[in-house]
């Protein structure tokens, strides 16, 4: 993973935290106005629902990012190397493409169609709420790009190898420092005194 694209995923996921942590505040506020207050708040439901799929969107774009997502790569490897070349290749173009025509083109659209439909309650317009998905597509498309771009190299055949490679190696650092840590702190077992029947037969 190039230090941009780290950079990047790193502030994908502080954002989707700040997003969660809102949104379950939000619920707990509408449940205490609802149980306790027995007057429901109007506006949390649908900042809630916003809320999610900022969180949704946000949260795909990391994991996307961390090449972190669901890869059923099974068939793939049986496949013969250039094979499974032009496989990872269809794979980041088909991603690329709705990247940008679902999520980019389809969420500018959408903005379009309805930034003046107000949102009762709240100081925000439907379009608004839309920006969610041109900004995480354009994310997804730069990630997929560097993929594609690495899987016409050769460089990366399939999806996945490096979320699982680097999990693998820092499972592996951390068990080795694990170890050295037991080793340096366990003290050595003291001699075991000689029995009287050893001292005699001595």
């Amino acid at each position: 993973m190039t230090a941009p694209r780290r950079r990047i995923v790193q502030g994908l996921t502080w954002i989707s935290i700040a997003l969660f942590v809102v949104l379950v505040l939000v619920v707990m506020w509408q449940v205490f106005t609802r149980q306790v207050l027995a007057s429901p708040s109007g506006w949390t439901t649908t900042v809630s629902q916003y809320l999610f799929i900022w969180l949704v969107l946000f949260s795909v774009a990391m994991v996307f990012g961390e090449r972190g997502h669901v890869a059923v790569d099974f068939f793939a490897r049986l496949l013969p190397r250039p094979a499974q070349r032009g496989t990872s290749v269809l794979v980041e173009v088909s991603i690329l493409a709705f990247a940008l025509l679902g999520l980019v083109w389809g969420g500018i659209r959408g903005m379009a169609i309805s930034w003046d439909q107000a949102i009762p309650g709240l100081p925000v317009s439907v379009g608004q709420m839309y920006l969610a998905l041109p900004i995480a597509g354009v994310l997804i498309a730069l990630f997929a790009a560097e993929d594609l771009v690495r899987a016409v190299r050769g460089e990366d055949l399939l999806g996945g190898d490096d979320a699982q490679s680097e999990a693998a190696l820092e499972a592996a650092s951390v068990g080795a420092e694990g170890t050295e840590h037991a080793e340096a702190v366990t003290p050595a077992s003291p001699a075991s005194p000689t029995s009287p029947t050893e001292q005699k037969g001595a």
